[in-house]
């Protein structure tokens, strides 16, 4: 079991560079400005002179824009420090069982299902498919019932093989069919790490999800 954090160093390290990034790009328009200012005032018509009110506007102009890329600056050394936070929070999840609409990975033991049926269903039917979306098994269950255990076994008692399953819940009215639905499953988190800016999850088997993804969490059975 892992975490795999960001230190406060490495985020501000990474926001010093982009801020020095940044204040080289307004030091280079800057020079630039001021060379044009300069080439302005020269070739301007002495009977008919730029008004200093325009020169003023000009230098407000572009320290406005020089104070929005300074808080841009800032904005992103927070985010980076709010997530080296998040990541050290996110220690105390590992070990824990994670509930995700998400593919689970079957090594014998059962899995654990949340199925949430659509309301006004009289019957709904788990579908279990492989990890290249075939079906592979069809249940029906009582829709009022909060867990369903997947033992992995098929009809004449032979296991399936290891391996990443996801679970589709079809809830009926009579036949009618009233929505098809990705079923919540409880994996183990295994680590923790931060991928293009966000949290992901590692779950057992290798199975990753968002952060934001887990709607619960459980101590592990």
């Amino acid at each position: 079991m892992e975490l795999t954090q960001t230190s406060q160093s490495s985020a501000q390290a990474q926001a010093a560079a982009a801020s020095a990034s940044d204040k080289s790009v307004i030091n280079s328009d800057f020079d630039t400005f001021l060379k044009m200012l300069t080439a302005q005032v020269r070739n301007q018509d002495p009977l008919n002179p730029m008004d200093s009110a325009d020169f003023a506007t000009q230098l407000a102009t572009f320290s406005g824009v020089e104070q929005q890329v300074k808080s841009n600056d800032l904005l992103k050394s927070l985010g980076l420090q709010m997530g080296v936070m998040g990541m050290a929070q996110l220690a105390s999840w590992i070990g824990l069982e994670a509930r995700a609409a998400a593919p689970a990975y079957f090594d014998g033991d059962p899995i654990s299902i949340s199925p949430n049926p659509a309301a006004g269903a009289d019957r709904a039917i788990l579908v279990v498919r492989d990890k290249n979306g075939d079906e592979v098994q069809r249940q029906e269950f009582v829709p009022s019932v909060d867990e369903i255990q997947w033992a992995g076994v098929a009809v004449d008692g032979t296991p399936f093989s290891n391996g990443a399953y996801s679970f589709e819940i079809e809830s009926y009215s009579g036949e009618e069919l009233l929505a098809t639905t990705n079923a919540e499953v409880y994996s183990e988190i295994i680590e923790a790490k931060s991928l293009n800016g966000s949290t992901v999850l590692v779950l057992e088997g290798g199975v990753e999800i968002q952060a934001t993804h887990v709607s619960a969490l459980r101590g592990a059975s």
